[in-house]
């Protein structure tokens, strides 16, 4: 059943698209052509295979939304196929994986400032300015559902329409000879492609987005599904057009080693040194709807676990369609962590939380995924039809290899440090569980007497 009614939801398909597109985008695919250009032009190759696990993905979100049309996404199916244990371990990774994101996506805004501004900065405005980052989408969520829509919107469309127009415009720019050699060095190219997939995997973290608030969609039975293909495509065509754009405009040798590879690339189209200043706003720009988004996210977790007595109460309390408890711990949390990345000293630490962020985000992508295979095997909630059957369990498969692919991709670090994170919500578990009434505990305190005396007897 839905939990709100139709007068109360505030996305519509156009809205839960650009949450989408909005949420996987962030500021990383300013830095992306750089990144996996010392692997060559395979690269390329690692993104078109990343895009079809990420639609799977999408197209399996949308099937379970389907099933379970609630706020909530990964945390409700994984709770419904295997119970609470496993839907509170989806909350809370997928929770973690917010709010540590958010200061990320807040410390990186800053160093696109610095490039607007021309200066280092300071180390307390530095501080000020990631705090305003991380506030201002926290202020866009608290004032309702419908202003974060509009923010979403529009930051959306304007970094959206920069980076097409760089894709686009730079194919007429495009000289093969800049392209360098299909894979790097003499390694065969599947070592390439692999080595390049495990940078790239990250880039479509964000494709639950629309699942995760299906509660604030309008006729989420069919607007989820639409909106997390529709802005999957979307990021896709911005990412594989735009690398190829980069590609095809800056020299191969002067790629690997550059900063800013979409500033270089415009100023490889138009000439001049203002192509920085044009990729720093859009960079801005794009974190900034980033956290928007995910602001709204780290609320959703929360309050779908708590309306089942997973999280503290308090978290399950809505004003004007938003989790405001979500969002003011999510934004508090995420301050200290920033307030600890400029004031520790302490080399290290923010990477590492940072780190753990990577696999956190995988494990609500696995445990979806499998909840998909488990509902189709034992056929709930719906009579399905033999072909329908064969492409949900091809698709729930092909979702499953490619968060699986995640978990790899995301290194042993990665995966050490945040299974021992994901371990600490155990004792949370734990506890919210214990302050849960024992049902029928009267009956056993009345009954244990009679068949006392009856084993007397």
């Amino acid at each position: 059943m839905h939990e709100t009614d139709g007068k109360t939801r505030r996305f519509g398909l156009p809205t839960a698209t650009a949450l989408v597109m909005g949420n996987i985008i962030g500021g990383g695919i300013f830095l992306l052509p750089a990144s996996v250009a010392p692997f060559g032009t395979v690269s390329l190759l690692a993104f078109g295979v990343l895009t079809v696990g990420a639609i799977a993905l999408a197209l399996v979100f949308g099937r379970l939304t389907e099933r379970f049309p609630r706020t909530g996404g990964p945390y409700v199916y994984a709770r419904e196929a295997f119970g609470d244990f496993a839907g509170f371990l989806s909350a809370w990774s997928y929770w973690t994986m917010t709010w540590v994101s958010n200061a990320a996506l807040a410390v990186a805004g800053v160093g696109y400032v610095h490039v607007l501004t021309g200066d280092d900065g300071s180390k307390a405005g530095d501080l000020a300015l990631a705090l305003a980052m991380i506030w201002l989408p926290a202020l866009a969520n608290l004032a309702g559902t419908r202003w974060v829509g509009a923010v979403q919107m529009i930051s959306t469309v304007l970094k959206f329409v920069p980076l097409l127009f760089v894709a686009v415009i730079g194919m007429f720019f495009f000289d093969p000879d800049n392209l360098g050699s299909f894979t790097a060095g003499d390694g065969n190219w599947t070592g390439g492609l692999t080595a390049a997939a495990a940078i790239l995997l990250y880039s479509y973290v964000g494709v639950e987005s629309a699942a995760m608030s299906a509660g604030e969609v309008r006729d989420p039975e069919r607007n989820v599904g639409r909106a997390s293909v529709l802005g999957t495509i979307g990021a896709a065509v911005v990412y594989l057009l735009g690398t190829l754009a980069v590609f095809g405009s800056v020299p191969h040798d002067k790629l690997v080693d550059s900063t800013a590879p979409f500033s270089d690339a415009v100023n490889a189209m138009f000439g001049g040194e203002w192509g920085g200043t044009v990729i720093a706003v859009c960079a801005v720009i794009s974190i900034v709807g980033a956290l928007n988004g995910w602001t709204l996210m780290s609320a959703q977790a929360p309050y779908a676990a708590a309306k089942d007595g997973l999280f503290p109460a308090v978290f399950a309390k809505k004003r004007r369609g938003v989790p405001t408890a979500g969002v003011l711990a999510a934004a508090v949390l995420a301050s200290l962590l920033t307030v600890i990345n400029y004031t520790s000293g302490v080399a290290g630490v923010f990477e590492i939380l940072v780190l753990i962020t990577t696999f956190s985000a995988t494990v609500p992508y696995l445990l979806s995924a499998a909840a998909q295979v488990y509902f189709l095997l034992t056929g709930q909630r719906e009579q399905i039809r033999p072909a329908r059957f064969t492409r949900d369990m091809v698709l729930a498969l092909g979702a499953f290899a490619f968060s699986f692919w995640l978990v790899a991709g995301a290194g042993y670090a990665a995966v050490y440090q945040g299974v021992l994170f994901l371990f600490v919500g155990i004792l949370v578990y734990v506890w919210m569980v214990a302050r849960r009434p024992v049902a029928g505990t009267a009956d056993v305190i009345t009954e244990e007497p009679v068949a006392a005396s009856a084993a007397v007897k």
